[in-house]
């Protein structure tokens, strides 16, 4: 039966990622690379494995629910202040790679066509693999974090419009200029207006209903995955693939504004389709090439590990990000996407590759995944090491330290973290006063609007905290409301004996920053009684 051969499928490729896992979490390697070797060790025994069309079916299920996920993980809000660098960055670097891509697959001797899609494939970059491997070294709101999802969300964008596209032609029909240009406008007007149903959702009916069902126990779970499948049945009406629907539906998920507790709930699930979805990559790999296509797919893999690299490097220099946190966002986005084996597999389907050319863009995304993902593993020690050898001024980048004039060598001096509208008050009073203010926050435009010493960087990283002296100052102030990292900021003054002023975001907290010698709890509540009350008394109402 089908069923038995469904269940006993999903299960050998279940305890086959688990396995692979484990060892990949010993060997201290991402948990990606072990799902994609579990993939390729299990591809040979199809034998062991039986009906291909049930290991099929997980696939199709896992692509579904695994661009819900990645459409769930784009919170707009996130990348809003980064918005022109994710812009610039995400749009120019689409442009050149697809036409160094092109370049490149032509001069390993592929025709125009096949070279086009090629081209395509390899330049988009993976959400779920940054997003995974950030999420497990807790960088999702590091400048560069922010920075690689802002032009992932820009990558995922144009994705989807060709996906969009490329479903819109139909297999064996005899290309026609006129009938290709109007069932472009028709897939481009069907996912226009499915985008508009899913935001004007997310504003007027998800809200409320999902404020409902968040006070139940599993129900936001459930009603999210039902938003889903109901935008996938839109998304065939309008004649769209499903993997559309389904990620349209996670971008309207994603700008509510419990999308954190969502995506706690979700997480699990989110896990799950990874490890199904790169272990089925794996299995359908076809590993039986001639020598040529190997040498290509070595080639291709250089050439998107170096040549996106570069080009991610190059642009984000030019738009004032600094040295270390354009390397950072270069390494995260030096890999082939889903949407590209997506993106193949569907070209390969409408006859527009064969079965050869599809293997090695399968080839170079196994390659190119695990490789970026030791290459973000370890990207600080690559940093020092090329750093060291002055390759990095190749790209013409700023160096960090150069941003702050030294601050290393501050003392005496005033840490602001944050540059809301709290801290830009206090550097300006601050400054006005004399003091020496450095101010620390991981959006550099913010920073461009303050007169004082500036330095771009998460202050939860340690070597953030170093380069800007903390030992050495003589007072640390926190606008931030981020109980978490106000807490571990209260916690680093305490060792080292220097006072801190705490935002003090609920009352609930204060107990928890008390305990850590807080010097002074900034609570807009109680400040503002304060001042009111000498208000009143100015006034002679109060005695």
């Amino acid at each position: 039966m089908v069923d038995e051969d469904f269940i006993r499928n999903l299960g050998i490729m279940i305890i086959a990622a688990a396995i692979f896992a484990m060892i990949a979490r010993r060997l201290r390697v991402p948990t990606i690379v072990g799902y994609l070797i579990s993939g390729v060790v299990l591809g040979p025994l199809t034998q062991i494995i039986g009906d291909a069309e049930s290991v099929s079916i997980i696939s199709e299920v896992g692509i579904v629910l695994l661009l819900f996920l990645v459409g769930l993980e784009l919170d707009i809000a996130k990348i809003r202040n980064l918005g022109k660098v994710a812009l610039l960055s995400g749009t120019g670097q689409i442009i050149v790679t697809l036409i160094l891509s092109l370049g490149c697959c032509m001069l390993l001797g592929f025709e125009l066509q096949t070279a086009l899609i090629m081209g395509t494939a390899l330049t988009f970059s993976s959400t779920v693999v940054v997003v995974k491997v950030l999420a497990e070294k807790k960088e999702l709101d590091s400048l560069h974090g922010r920075i690689g999802i802002g032009v992932l969300l820009v990558q995922d964008l144009v994705a989807i419009l060709l996906l969009t596209i490329l479903a819109g032609i139909e297999k064996d029909v005899a290309f026609s200029f006129t009938d290709t240009v109007g069932k472009t406008v028709k897939a481009i007007g069907g996912m226009i207006t499915l985008l508009a149903i899913a935001l004007l959702a997310s504003r007027f009916l998800l809200l409320r209903l999902l404020n409902w069902a968040s006070t139940y126990p599993g129900m936001l779970f459930i009603w999210s995955l039902c938003w889903c499948f109901i935008l996938v049945q839109i998304a065939h009406w309008f004649h769209l693939s499903h993997e559309i629907g389904a990620f349209m539906a996670g971008v309207s998920l994603a700008q509510l504004p419990f999308n954190h507790e969502l995506g706690r709930r979700v997480n699990p699930l989110m896990n799950f389709f990874i490890a199904v979805f790169f272990t089925s990559l794996g299995i359908n790999l076809n590993l039986d090439l001639p020598a040529r296509y190997w040498l290509t797919a070595a080639a291709l893999t250089v050439f998107v590990l170096i040549g996106k690299f570069g080009v991610v490097m190059v642009t984000t220099t030019r738009l004032k990000i600094d040295e270390k946190s354009a390397f950072f966002s270069g390494t995260l986005l030096c890999q082939i996407s889903e949407f590209s084996l997506i993106f193949a597999s569907l070209a390969f389907s409408k006859g527009l590759i064969n079965e050869t050319i599809l293997s090695v863009i399968g080839l170079v995304g196994l390659s190119t995944i695990s490789l970026s993902a030791y290459a973000i593993q370890y990207k600080s020690l690559l940093y020092r090491a090329l750093k060291h050898r002055k390759i990095l001024n190749l790209f013409g980048a700023e160096d960090s330290q150069s941003q702050t004039e030294s601050s290393s060598l501050l003392s005496q001096h005033i840490i602001l973290v944050g540059v809301n509208s709290l801290g830009t008050i206090i550097a300006e009073q601050l400054s006005k006063q004399g003091e020496t203010v450095l101010a620390i926050d991981t959006n550099p435009q913010r920073l461009n609007q303050l007169s004082c010493r500036t330095l771009v960087g998460n202050a939860e990283d340690w070597a953030v905290l170093e380069e800007a002296n903390l030992p050495q100052a003589k007072l640390l102030i926190s606008a931030l409301h981020i109980e978490d990292t106000n807490d571990l900021l209260a916690y680093r003054c305490r060792q080292l004996h220097v006072d801190c002023a705490i935002h003090a975001v609920d009352l609930d907290e204060t107990n928890n920053l008390l305990e850590m010698d807080v010097t002074y709890l900034m609570i807009p509540k109680v400040d503002g009684i304060k001042l009111q009350n000498d208000k009143l008394s100015e006034m002679g109402i109060l005695s």
